[in-house]
């Protein structure tokens, strides 16, 4: 097993209509006004950004994201990330009873120095990292949603 891979999947039932869930959604530097975790986006073009993300425990991540998929009628945001994490992610947008379901996918591998030193009995540690910043994600959007 390579301890340093992870597979992170992520449901959020969302009060609002999946376009404006689309709309918020590939938006990516706005990010920070709602995910307290992602702290700063950068774009360096119309496909590529540079992202800094930090949950509860003290490190950043810093990976470049470039837009592989941008798809509204199928309701599909992907990206390939490259730094401190190296894989990709996707958001898949659907209509659901109440409003939308977001359905998050994320493949990566670690590349940051620290993390890979710890990878084995950090591991769990880092999982529960990763479901605390999805969490908050999934508050701060609700609540933006609501406020726009």
């Amino acid at each position: 097993m390579d301890w340093t891979h992870y597979r992170f999947r992520s449901r959020w039932a969302l009060p609002a209509s999946p376009a404006t869930v689309y709309e918020a959604l590939e938006r990516a530097e706005e990010y920070p006004r709602w995910w307290p975790q992602v702290r700063e986006v950068t774009r360096l073009d119309d496909t590529t950004g540079v992202i800094r993300v930090r949950s509860l425990l003290p490190y950043d991540l810093h990976f470049t994201a470039r837009e592989t998929r941008r798809d509204p009628v199928a309701g599909v945001l992907e990206i390939a990330m490259s730094g401190d994490l190296e894989g990709w992610a996707r958001w898949t947008i659907t209509a659901a009873d109440t409003g939308t379901l977001a359905r998050y996918e994320q493949v990566v591998d670690v590349n940051k120095p620290l993390l890979r030193r710890l990878a084995v009995p950090g591991r769990p540690v880092f999982r529960a990292n990763h479901r605390l910043m999805m969490r908050a994600g999934r508050r701060g959007l609700v609540a933006y949603l609501e406020a726009v």
